[in-house]
């Protein structure tokens, strides 16, 4: 995918996913919330990798043993330790006041209708043991302006 801005072109979804957070003010209030909010958004392409590994066993039984540990096991376990990753702040969100571009992309990949895992409600299970995660998550849910966007948004694979 691309984005095109005054004539520009930027390509790769992940620095259009930023050049857009900066814009409109996902990026924290400073510095460190933005690489805090940062470092939030590369452990997801860790578990994304992850689940995608368990996913691509070739055998059949194989590959159904490897995405129910992931479910069971291997994801909560990862969102545990990001949990202790999360810095201290007001809550409910993961970094600063105000909802940001990490609460953003753990809501797509945990709790998002259509997001990322073919297991929503594995997924869902997955961060019932991580207090601040699901803070996080139950307040993006209720952000009515990102409710109307997944509601009227068109299916795509991006």
């Amino acid at each position: 995918p691309y984005l095109e801005v005054d004539g520009v072109k930027i390509g790769q979804s992940k620095a259009i996913e930023r050049f857009i957070a900066r814009e409109f003010g996902f990026l924290g209030s400073n510095s460190v919330e933005a690489a805090q909010i940062d470092q939030l958004c590369e452990t997801i392409i860790d578990f994304k990798a992850a689940y995608n590994k368990a996913k691509g066993a070739s055998d059949a039984a194989e590959k159904e043993a490897a995405v129910n540990k992931y479910f069971a096991e291997d994801l909560a376990a990862s969102l545990a330790l990001a949990e202790k990753s999360i810095p201290a702040g007001p809550g409910p969100f993961l970094v600063g006041s105000k909802v940001s571009y990490a609460d953003l992309v753990f809501y797509m990949f945990l709790a998002s209708p259509g997001g990322f895992h073919d297991n929503a409600e594995g997924a869902k299970a997955a961060f019932q043991g991580c207090p601040k995660i699901k803070a996080a998550m139950e307040a993006v849910d209720k952000v009515p302006e990102l409710q109307e966007w997944i509601a009227t948004r068109k299916e795509t694979m991006f």
